[in-house]
């Protein structure tokens, strides 16, 4: 086997991923002489009895342990491998997470055994479950003193204290020395919560989980990190693995060099690659600096000139130099543009001139243009998408993370469950089953109505208002419609509403008689039976209408999953049934943020359109395009973390674990933040990017960011 580890060293697009493709052939390369190794036979046994259920799932698997940073890259990464192999060789390429997991389960035995947990498949929680789940236990306790002292509501705070159990997992901090790192990290001043009492939810919370075989991602990677300590475990990684291959370990957490080391110290082999100007998840439990020290252990070879150059050699210092040093340059190179406004919404309107004339007159084709924010408000996303849809102009939102509960046909579908089910009278209203009306109604050939268009439907809203105001029965325990006939002037409603409306109202009284005789289907597949009637009938949706519906049902799936496993230790009394139902669409309709469905994107070639993204959507998926949009250049959230940015984050990296976190670190985390930003950006544009500043932001007040000086050289 080949002696020596590599440590791959370049900026975006130099050819890191290639380059470990490379190495990967090289590893299996005849004159190496290392292929059989790698995938002969496991012939060694188990070591314990807890872990023979596992040795024949891996006495055929390949000898290479290939990872990426998220699920887009794995794919990425994986077909690269298949296609410089001739999908000779079977590889498993994972993310880091889903490592853990898939480690995790496979030796749940193992945990049982060593932590005495309850034998029982695990679960995992889903990001929304476990945010209500949470909410539940801890309620009694966060009452209005507690909410006042941190300063949000009860759902933010929430989420704050989950996350510093998740970062602490990334860490390999244990729970029980998480209120340790707090205590010295926080500032008594500006402490909002004590750290005990943090902990102290926190471990009640792991241990309710535990005891209902639910783990969450920060559970995940606490549980891995005991694993990881077994002998047993040990020797049954170094059977089944002799070579790591790591792509952008700088968006690794620090629990990843634990398992590396181990691997090196097994003498396996390692190839990794690494970017200086990455750390895109540095915030969301990413330690960079600490996944560098890995180089010390390889032979580090650095890649200076990339396949397919993009501006960062011509602007990257020049700006940087504005940017931190207050440099005055006469002006910046043509290849950058500005477009400038004084108010936002007199900007977005220019900026989608600018698109319409560039792709009109044949300089640019859509996909090769993308705009990005540091934030994108509901506003600027539906006035670029209503003024470029009405020029025929396609706009793609890249992994968009817009709430379930913002699309009509989930809104509809929703209130069909209201309809259907009894005992949930409140959760509706006229304008809601007007609007399932309008939904439910849509010509067999037509996509779903979307905020962007309409659609003929047979029921219009005009009609859908007259029937929902005149037929429909408000009822706490059973709301219910009425025959068209019940308007007295139905005439008006027209004979192809009265059809569509009697066909609708004929599938909800089906239905409704079944819940009756208790012989209907639980509540996913009636969603699933609703979606086959009314919205997939004789037409093909378009893949992101087609996803929103995939989300619900999964999202329903995993919420009945979870409940059921509930009922095996606390069952519910008579009609907890319907309860559960209407937690369900509460907890849609509060705006939860679901998982994305799989897959993630499209099967085939890129739709031919406009990307819209954030800056964390844009660098996470490491795309190129030709044409670089950054909208509100003068904002100050450019160099802020915003939602990329965890409670608490900076405590839980390894160099500075639980040191006190002051106003100066934060201004020196900004600006490398900022600098990185500058510098991944740059080199995923190849011919032009337009700053569009306006100076006034969204809510009135004037921008002052710390990327302005490059607007002033244009002054």
């Amino acid at each position: 086997m080949i002696s020596h580890s590599i440590w791959i060293v370049g900026s975006s697009r130099s050819g890191k991923t290639t380059r470990l493709v490379e190495n990967f052939c090289t590893w299996l390369s005849g004159e190496n002489n290392i292929s059989a190794p790698f995938y002969t036979k496991n012939s060694g046994q188990t070591k314990a009895g807890v872990l023979q259920s596992v040795s024949h799932l891996e006495k055929t698997a390949p000898r290479v342990l290939v990872l990426a940073a998220n699920s887009e890259n794995r794919r990425k990464l994986a077909d690269k491998i298949v296609t410089a192999t001739q999908g000779k060789y079977p590889v498993r390429t994972k993310t880091m997470l889903g490592f853990f997991q898939d480690e995790v389960i496979l030796f749940w035995p193992l945990l049982i055994h060593s932590l005495n947990l309850k034998a029982q498949f695990p679960l995992r929680l889903r990001p929304e479950t476990e945010q209500e789940l949470a909410t539940k236990l801890w309620h009694d306790r966060l009452d209005a003193v507690t909410l006042r002292r941190g300063g949000v509501n009860e759902y933010r705070l929430v989420r704050r204290i989950l996350d510093v159990f998740q970062l602490a997992a990334y860490s390999g901090i244990p729970c029980e020395d998480i209120a340790e790192i707090l205590q010295t990290g926080w500032d008594e001043n500006t402490r909002d919560l004590e750290p005990d009492f943090l902990a102290s939810l926190l471990l009640d919370w792991r241990n309710w989980c535990w005891e209902r075989g639910l783990l969450t991602y920060g559970m995940i990677s606490e549980l891995y990190q005991k694993l990881l300590g077994d002998r047993y475990y040990q020797q049954q990684l170094i059977q089944r693995y002799q070579a790591v291959l790591a792509d952008d370990v700088d968006d690794y957490p620090a629990l990843a060099r634990e398992l590396f080391d181990f691997f090196l110290d097994q003498g396996a082999v390692g190839a990794f690659s690494y970017n200086p100007d990455g750390a895109v998840r540095l915030g969301l439990g990413a330690d960079p600096n600490y996944l560098e020290g890995l180089a010390g252990r390889c032979e580090i070879e650095r890649l200076t000139t990339s396949p397919s150059p993009g501006l960062t050699d011509q602007l990257l210092t020049p700006m940087v130099e504005l940017v931190t040093e207050s440099m005055m340059l006469s002006s910046l190179p043509n290849s950058v543009q500005l477009i400038q406004t004084t108010a936002r919404a007199e900007l977005l309107r220019k900026i989608a001139e600018e698109i319409t004339q560039a792709i009109t007159s044949g300089r640019v084709k859509p996909e090769d243009i993308v705009i990005i924010a540091p934030g994108l408000d509901a506003i600027a996303r539906y006035t670029l998408v209503e003024i470029l849809d009405k020029q025929n102009i396609a706009v793609q939102s890249l992994q968009d993370q817009t709430p379930l509960i913002t699309s009509p046909v989930i809104r509809a579908l929703l209130t069909m469950l209201t309809l259907v089910y009894p005992g949930l009278g409140r959760l509706i209203d006229r304008e809601a089953v007007a609007e399932m009306l309008v939904v439910f109604s849509k010509h067999p050939h037509s996509p779903l109505p979307t905020p962007h268009s309409l659609f003929p439907t047979p029921i219009d809203p005009v009609r859908a208002g007259l029937i929902a105001d005149y037929c429909f029965v408000p009822h706490p325990d059973h709301p219910h419609l009425l025959p068209v006939s019940a308007f007295e002037r139905w005439d008006r409603i027209g004979y192809a509403a009265s059809t569509a409306y009697s066909e609708i109202l004929q599938w909800l009284e089906t239905q409704r008689s079944q819940a009756a005789e208790s012989s209907l289907l639980n509540p996913t597949a009636l969603l699933y039976l609703a979606i086959q009637d009314f919205c997939c009938r004789d037409s093909h949706l378009p893949y992101d209408q087609m996803a929103v519906l995939r989300e619900l049902l999964e999202t329903a799936q995993h919420y009945w999953e979870i409940d059921t496993r509930l009922q095996q230790t606390t069952p519910k009394i008579s009609g907890g049934e319907i309860t559960t139902i209407g937690e369900f669409i509460q907890l849609l309709r509060r705006g939860t943020v679901t998982a994305n469905p799989y897959p993630l994107s499209p099967i085939g070639t890129d739709t031919k359109a406009v990307t819209l993204a954030t800056i964390f959507q844009y660098r996470s998926s490491k795309k190129f395009h030709p044409w670089h949009f950054w909208l509100d250049i003068g904002s100050p959230l450019w160099a802020k973390g915003g939602a990329a940015n965890l409670f608490a984050a900076p405590l839980f990296l390894r160099d500075r674990l639980g040191k006190p976190w002051t106003a100066a670190d934060e201004d020196l985390l900004e600006e490398a933040r900022l600098r990185r930003i500058l510098a991944d950006l740059l080199s995923r544009v190849g011919e032009k990017v337009y700053l569009c500043h306006s100076q006034l932001a969204v809510n009135g007040q004037e921008q002052t960011g710390m990327l302005l000086p490059l607007v002033h050289t244009f002054m």
